[in-house]
């Protein structure tokens, strides 16, 4: 049966919920207070990461963070404040960040980010669409030994998961990277990722939605939502008053105050990261982290991006120079013969990712609100996970069989 659904936020999760409702014939709006163009959507590393299962949660991290603290160049950054939602989100973290709750995600992590490049895949050979695409795997480089000992340690955890992973000592390199030398001390290569080029494939499929009689409303503002009982019966804009069967909120690191507006609690909090694009050839040709400094290094289509940072910090997007000045630094010191020149520093974007306490996302259906399905609190894993968050929404709304099990991911699991 079609429905009349709108999707707050027109990031990548947005747009490919959109995609996939309008798929089943029911008829999508999206709106959004951007002009999309800009964003976490078009401005992080663009992997598909399957390799990625260590949740940011894991055992060790509330540590580092407070030893983290004090580094204003630091690649985790918590800004402490008496903020009732933080703190009720840093002792959620906290909690979270246990061995067994660990286990538990990991291989959550892995099913849905390898159901999420197979949908990827899908867009590609369709023929609808021309973005890039690449399955070329990723290369954790790591410079010093202890960084070596820490990524083999998460490669035999892969290994379990069934993955595979390649150990590449530094007189191994040239067979992944012919034309760079790098100083570090070895890698490891999992050919489960994949990268892509994120703003190219945002225009791509808001362009085809919209051809496809999407409507698409940007540069507006929700700024209500109002309640009929256990319903929301219309979201009001700065523009518009919208109705609908089913709401899908996809609205990234703004969920959490827009939920307040109907007495939902949502444990979220924003994480800032950063990227530098060099507009010019590199010489890079396989995406890469490099482990010690928590930089993002891809090849995109006509140009080399680098990122990183996770900066925990509120809802802002105020750029911190000394943290961009490190993932220049950072990626200089890998890559011998690299030039990051100031231009592209100044110029450098930023985007704040929407992050769960145990680094796994909402989507679903809470228990409070009956026709709102929850698709956010991604994290890192926002553009990886995308397709499957938008298929999974589309299962959810038209009342089918579901990709996966989605109790990992409900709105009101306990931390």
């Amino acid at each position: 049966m079609s429905k009349k659904v709108v999707i707050i936020g027109g990031g990548i999760v947005g747009l490919c919920s959109a995609y996939y409702l309008m798929k089943e014939g029911h008829e999508v709006t999206v709106v959004d207070k951007s002009d999309f163009s800009k964003g976490a959507s078009y401005v992080n590393a663009g992997y598909i990461t399957p390799s990625h299962i260590i949740p940011l949660s894991a055992p060790g991290m509330v540590t580092k963070g407070l030893r983290w603290m004090l580094n204003s160049s630091s690649p985790f950054y918590v800004r402490p404040r008496l903020e009732s939602d933080f703190l009720r989100w840093g002792l959620a973290f906290k909690r979270s960040a246990t061995k067994a709750k660990v286990e538990s995600a990991i291989p959550v992590i892995k099913e849905i980010n390898l159901l999420s490049r197979q949908l990827y895949q899908d867009l590609k050979d369709s023929g609808e669409f021309g973005f890039h695409y690449d399955h070329h795997g990723l290369l954790m480089l790591c410079k010093t030994e202890k960084g070596w000992e820490e990524e083999l340690k998460v490669a035999e955890i892969a290994r379990s998961q069934g993955l595979i992973v390649e150990e590449v000592r530094k007189d191994q390199f040239k067979e992944y990277e012919s034309e760079l030398d790098l100083d570090i001390t070895g890698a490891l290569f999992f050919d489960c990722d994949a990268h892509m080029t994120p703003p190219n494939f945002m225009q791509e499929l808001l362009s085809y939605l919209k051809r496809k009689g999407v409507s698409i409303l940007g540069g507006e503002e929700v700024q209500d939502l109002k309640l009929k009982g256990n319903r929301i019966s219309e979201i009001i804009t700065d523009k518009n008053a919208l109705s609908a069967d089913e709401f899908v909120l996809s609205a990234g690191s703004w969920s959490a105050q827009l939920l307040k507006k109907i007495g939902v609690k949502l444990l979220l909090q924003a994480g800032k990261g950063y990227s530098i694009n060099a507009n010019r050839p590199t010489g890079i040709k396989l995406p890469g982290i490099l482990v010690e400094s928590k930089v993002a290094v891809t090849p995109m289509n006509g140009f080399t991006r680098f990122s990183g940072t996770m900066e925990i910090d509120g809802i802002n997007h105020n750029i911190k120079p000394q943290r961009v000045r490190a993932i220049a630094n950072a990626a200089m010191s890998y890559y011998d013969g690299l030039e990051i020149r100031s231009e592209d520093i100044q110029q450098a974007s930023c985007g704040l990712r929407p992050c769960s306490p145990d680094g796994l996302p909402y989507i679903g259906k809470g228990d409070k609100v009956d026709n709102l399905v929850f698709a956010t609190g991604h994290a890192m894993m926002g553009w990886s996970l995308g397709p499957i968050t938008g298929k999974l929404v589309t299962e959810i709304i038209s009342e089918k069989h579901l990709s996966m099990d989605i109790d990992p991911f409900h709105p009101d699991r306990k931390f």
